[in-house]
């Protein structure tokens, strides 16, 4: 075969359909708290039952029957149109049309996440900068296996009200492969959607092709806060796509269970379905949900660890062979504060484990510490666990002359092939080679001048940022971008 083929299955076909069902029954009788008077009016005109003094708000199983089939339908005609190209949304790689459900080839890998700290290329853990802003960006668009480049860091010098704005030009300017970026307000949105309607020459391009969106989410349990409700219906009037983002945490703010995480998590990820179609029938809508588990210890939100593997695995699995929504899954993440051992294996399996049950695309990565730090070395380190992982999944070549017959018949018994012209012809095809990982014997490896992956990683990242550069904007959209950021910065900025 040419590639890996079947998914794994987390969950039956019953299961499935038991967690739908229990997510209509959430929504049908607790329903939701809505601190957003525009959201409240569109979703009575829905047909929900909205209780506007409470803020709370009843979703009839029908209205979100009827939202999820026009979902379906709408991903339905996007692929007859043959529009299938992903975009980066949450740091993850979504598709607005129906994809069948099989290994993505090649899957999608995006930076992002927003951190406030980064793990500098001197080893130590400090506050993220303007600069470490853009030569973190600098270094995501030099990595080949890194497709998307969402943030990768944070600048804590510039101030809140202003920072994803100045951080999305930055990404303009540094990557010509830019990816979303979080938002918190819809002024924010403003600047953002204009840095990002010059980078692709105007606004019509921009909804055709959109870069630098960000996302709306629940705050689990159940609640849609007034910004996020403002951001999402912003998005949405402008025809730019979006979903409610779901990341409910089994013991703190969602059930100590799989299955009540999952099912409380798809039944908040689907209001967004319903918003989006009442504020205007031709909303181009999804949806998406990342759930954990909490460390009971301290309360906190695991980004990583079988049991929140195994769940991501379920969730993507509902996402996209239950509702048929092919995208993204959250992967590539870790709990470990430093690049190591527990790093490796928990990166490496959540980026695997999503895969093999049919995302398309893995975010976020370069992160340690549950995604608060960015390290420059473990960018470069995923980097090169994502192509391992790609090696993986090419599978075996099944073409019959590859079973190179008549090669073992000329060589017989006791020869060698080293240095037949077959070897030669197709070694570099079939076999896979490391700059960074090592193969040698330990004489070898005592007489390295630099010795271990974490090492070698480390060189690679010091000698992009220092010598590495995207292919530059022209000068008039860089000043106008730059202009752009000026204004945001008189009119956010109290």
């Amino acid at each position: 075969m040419a590639k890996v083929a079947g998914l794994l299955s987390f969950l039956s076909d019953a299961e499935m359909e038991s967690i739908h069902e229990g997510a209509l029954r959430i929504l049908e009788r607790v329903g939701m708290w809505v601190d957003h008077p525009g959201a409240l009016m569109y979703l009575d005109a829905a047909g929900c039952r909205v209780e506007k003094e409470n803020k709370r708000v009843w979703f009839p199983a029908e209205v979100v029957e009827s939202a999820i089939a026009r979902m379906q339908s709408s991903f339905l005609l996007e692929a007859s149109r043959g529009q299938r190209a992903p975009m980066a949304m949450s740091y993850t790689s979504m598709y607005f049309a129906t994809l069948p459900r099989a290994m993505a080839d090649p899957f999608t890998l995006q930076t992002g996440a927003f951190p406030p700290y980064v793990l500098d290329l001197e080893g130590n853990r400090r506050s993220a900068t303007l600069k470490d802003v853009r030569d973190s960006i600098r270094l995501a668009d030099a990595l080949e296996n890194i497709d998307l480049v969402g943030p990768p860091c944070s600048a804590q010098e510039i101030p809140a009200e202003v920072r994803p704005v100045v951080v999305a030009a930055e990404m303009a300017k540094n990557t010509s492969k830019p990816g979303s970026v979080e938002l918190w307000s819809t002024t924010q949105l403003k600047y953002v959607l204009e840095i990002a309607a010059v980078v692709q020459g105007g606004d019509d391009e921009l909804r055709r092709r959109p870069i630098l969106v960000g996302y709306s989410g629940i705050r689990s349990p159940l609640c849609l806060d007034s910004n996020m409700a403002a951001v999402f219906i912003e998005y949405v009037n402008r025809g730019i796509p979006q979903w409610l983002y779901s990341m409910p945490c089994g013991g703190t703010t969602a059930p100590a269970t799989m299955l009540g995480v999952l099912t409380q998590g798809i039944a908040e990820t689907l209001v967004g379905l319903v918003l989006g179609y009442a504020i205007t029938p031709q909303a181009v809508v999804s949806i998406d949900m990342v759930g954990s588990l909490a460390e009971m210890a301290t309360g906190g939100f695991p980004y990583s660890g079988p049991d929140v593997i195994a769940l991501q695995g379920a969730a993507n699995q509902m996402m996209t062979q239950f509702y048929g929504r092919p995208g993204g899954a959250h992967g590539g993440r870790t709990d470990a504060c430093f690049t190591g051992v527990q790093a490796g294996i928990e990166k490496g399996l959540s980026m695997i484990v999503p895969l093999l049950a049919g995302a398309r695309g893995i975010g976020t990565v370069g992160q340690v510490e549950k995604n608060l730090t960015f390290s420059y070395q473990q960018l470069v380190v995923d980097d090169e666990i994502a192509r391992y992982i790609k090696q993986i999944l090419k599978g075996v070549r099944g073409d019959p002359s590859l079973r190179a017959l008549e090669v073992i018949e000329e060589v017989g018994p006791g020869g060698t092939f080293v240095d037949h012209p077959h070897t030669a012809e197709h070694f570099r095809e079939e076999f896979w080679f490391s700059p960074l990982m090592e193969r040698v014997a330990w004489g070898a490896w005592e007489g390295q001048e630099i010795r271990g992956m974490e090492a070698r990683a480390l060189e690679k990242a010091k000698r992009i940022v220092a010598e590495h550069h995207a292919e530059p904007l022209d000068d008039i959209k860089v000043k106008e971008i730059d202009r752009i950021v000026a204004s945001a910065d008189r009119e956010l900025v109290p």
